[in-house]
């Protein structure tokens, strides 16, 4: 059929990419291979066993498996990314996969040759440009071909809807969220033919169009359903909906929304136990998901009660059962709900039901209650992945996780953070779980060989719960530290007072009062005297020894920065950098400050010493610029060492303070001190003392005691003329 084509222009980037090759006996395998759909590539790993054709998509994890008694047919084709293989079967599937090297086709010839017994045979593609050629229906692809060579090929399946005109033909396309530019429609026209022929037959325009349509993907709800399903409670979506089942797809009918969903977009069934051990949880993972505006559902979540009962009859003969499903259904069947839709789903989609597998929480159950995005739900530990139910729901295959993280609970240390991360670089943090979850989720994730980002810190603590207490139990505490020597130094201090027969009396924080008493009492005694210095030196030893933990704890002050002085130097990996940061901005156009710091480190480790030599030096250099520049600037006065005001006051009061701590009993010897003063003055005879000394005498006196005996002559005989002339 000879025919026009018209569609929209499809813009793809190409990116770079690394793979590898690993052939292992009878086993073929290849990395980074890609699969397009729906206009987006996905790269997965292939491989070619005796027995049949694996490719495994590291995406969502899907497997194809194509028996290799099936292949009937393989091309090898100059495709967009590389080089591609075209297979096809006998039942009339057709499989491609691009991102082939020149120089793997002769491996992969050989290998079909010994092993498939098939012929890779090389097939070259038009490029042309032509928009006239004959097209060709082969099974699930429509192939438009120019002067025998297919110019391009359109996947049937992708097909959304098919409309024709007076003698056009118009294919809408399922649209893929994940693409960046999606190929909405294409446009054929088709020449009218012959009158004698249009007569006896069906226009080419239909002829086309259901071509198209048997096997294009649109949903047709043709026939009766095999069974329904009344008022199911659905979470995502949320609402109640009627379940239809048909051979093919799908169908919820709700009160607001209906969806049909292909059996051919479902990639895993879940059933799982809600934590109330009352409930069931039945999850259908979708790919491509289900729309709404613009919410995309990519999990179908219904919940069950498990004693709510289902008698079910299917809408089909014995036979008929018998023959399509194998004995996995049977016409008449009973039991739990739940029950009846994971076995009906599993007989129709033809996949796996996933249940929860040895893991048990603290609680007995096989899920951890936390909270994802503020909201409360379910985590279970699978065998082969974590899920957590319900909003959002998330499913996390071991596959694509990096690490995990066990992190300290962010309002309280009764609970902790469960993060995950994967390849992609993106982090999932289940938080808000209780403390008593933690050892056997560590557990769990240590048996699974999961790598463990802060194993360390856990090694390092005795016990699996201790990381979760107060972190400061783990490090040296200074100020905790010098209360307990305190405390220790107090219980010496009383039971050497206890052992002396002595009370507490006899610290007693004002004693100088009583050195002041003492001073001036005539009739204190020697002995007694004695004794008090004895126990005030005592009291001595034991203080200083608390004052100087005190000070010994304290950090120093910072001195205050000059800012005339010169700049320090700065090392040679500064140097370099500097001298590195554009280039480094260069090669990684919108990099922020931390990463340009982060790769500049690695690059300068990646140096070599010849390299750094050149560096060192000027380091060494401008090391020396600054001594020099340093003794010019404190030779011309800048930088003086000289204490500041505020510094000698402060060391002038300490000074004092000591001095007056250092006297025992504070008096005696300032009488000592006098005693020598006035002993000096006594050889002067009075005629000698000037009128300045004798009033500054008087002055000294002003507000202080009088002494006794010839002090209190001495002051009584100054003359009254000294006073006047002081004044």
């Amino acid at each position: 059929m000879t025919l026009f084509h018209r569609s929209t222009i499809i813009e793809r980037q190409w990116h770079s990419r690394t793979r590898g090759i690993a052939a292992m006996g009878d086993t073929l395998e290849f990395s980074d291979i890609y699969q397009e759909v729906k206009g987006s590539w996905n790269d997965g790993r292939l491989r070619f066993g005796r027995q049949s054709v694996v490719y495994k998509s590291s995406k969502t994890g899907k497997v194809d498996s194509i028996p290799a008694a099936e292949l009937s047919q393989a091309q090898w084709r100059r495709v967009c990314l590389g080089q591609g293989i075209k297979l096809t079967t006998s039942t009339g599937h057709i499989y491609k996969y691009d991102g082939f090297r020149d120089t793997d086709f002769e491996k992969i010839s050989e290998y079909f040759k010994a092993h498939y017994k098939v012929e890779l045979s090389e097939k070259e593609l038009c490029v042309k440009g032509w928009n006239w050629g004959t097209t060709k229906f082969s099974g699930p692809l429509l192939s438009f071909e120019v002067s025998d060579s297919p110019a391009f090929e359109i996947p049937l399946a992708s097909v959304s809807q098919c409309a024709t005109g007076k003698n056009e033909v118009t294919l809408e396309f399922h649209q893929n969220d994940e693409a960046e530019v999606s190929l909405m429609e294409v446009r054929f026209y088709v020449p009218p033919g012959d009158t004698a022929t249009t007569e006896e037959g069906p226009e080419p325009v239909e002829v086309f169009r259901d071509s198209v349509l048997s096997k294009a993907d649109v949903i047709q709800a043709t026939g009766d359903a095999v069974c329904i399903f009344k008022e199911l409670q659905c979470l995502t979506p949320r609402g109640r909906y009627d379940i239809r089942i048909y051979p093919s797809f799908l169908h919820l009918h709700g009160k607001t929304f209906d969806y049909k969903i292909p059996y051919s977009t479902v990639l895993r069934l879940f059933l799982l136990p809600h934590k109330d051990q009352r409930q069931m949880f039945f999850m259908i993972s979708l790919d491509p998901p289900i729309k709404q505006g613009q919410t995309r559902y990519h999990f179908l979540i219904l919940l069950f009660s498990k004693e709510e009962d289902l008698s079910l009859s299917l809408n089909m003969t014995e036979e008929e059962v018998e023959k399509r499903y194998g004995g996995k259904l049977s016409k008449n069947m009973s039991g739990s709900l739940y029950e009846m839709v994971g076995r009906v789903m599993k007989a129709l989609v033809n996949r796996k039901i996933t249940v929860p597998g040895n893991f048990l929480g603290h609680s007995g159950t096989q899920c951890i209650t936390c909270s994802y995005k503020a909201s409360s739900g379910l985590l279970y530990p699978l065998e082969r992945g974590f899920v957590y139910i319900h909003k959002p729901p998330v499913h996390l295959r071991f596959e694509e996780v990096s690490c995990v993280n066990f992190a300290r609970g962010t309002t309280t240390t009764r609970s902790f953070d469960f993060e995950i991360e994967t390849k992609q670089g993106t982090q999932f943090t289940f938080s808000s779980i209780e403390r008593e979850e933690y050892g056997k989720l560590f557990d769990f994730v240590t048996a699974k060989k999961l790598s463990i980002k802060n194993r360390g810190f856990k090694e390092g603590i005795k016990g699996k719960d201790d990381m979760l207490e107060d972190s400061d139990e783990d490090q040296h505490d200074a100020y905790l530290e010098r209360m307990k020597e305190e405390g220790k130094i107090r219980e010496e201090a009383n039971d050497s007072d206890d052992s002396d027969g002595e009370s507490d009396e006899s610290f007693n924080p004002g004693e100088e009062e009583d050195d002041i008493a003492e001073e001036y009492d005539s009739k204190a005694s020697a002995s007694d005297s004695s004794a008090e210095e004895g126990d005030s030196d005592r009291e001595k030893k034991k203080r200083p020894a608390k004052k100087a933990k005190v000070v010994k704890e304290r950090k120093p002050r910072k001195k205050p920065k000059d800012s005339g002085a010169p700049k320090r130097p700065m090392s040679a990996y500064f140097l370099w950098l500097n001298a590195s940061r554009e280039s480094i901005k260069a090669e990684h156009p919108g990099i922020s400050i931390t990463e340009i710091s982060k790769r500049a480190g690695e690059m300068w480790r990646e140096l070599g010493k010849e390299q750094k030599v050149e560096w060192d030096g000027k380091a060494e250099e401008a090391k020396k610029d600054y001594e020099v520049a340093m003794r010019e600037y404190r030779e011309s006065g800048g930088g003086s060492s000289a204490p500041s005001k505020k510094e000698r006051k402060k060391k002038g009061g300490k000074r004092d303070e000591k001095n007056k701590k250092g006297t025992s009993g504070g008096g005696r010897e300032r009488e000592r001190e006098r005693e020598r003063t006035t002993g000096n003055d006594s050889f002067k005879s009075r005629e000698f003392i000037s009128s300045e000394e004798s009033s500054s005498e008087s002055d000294r006196g002003k507000g202080k005691r009088k002494r006794k005996g010839s002090d209190e002559e001495e002051v009584a005989s100054t003359p009254p003329s000294s006073d006047s002339g002081s004044d």
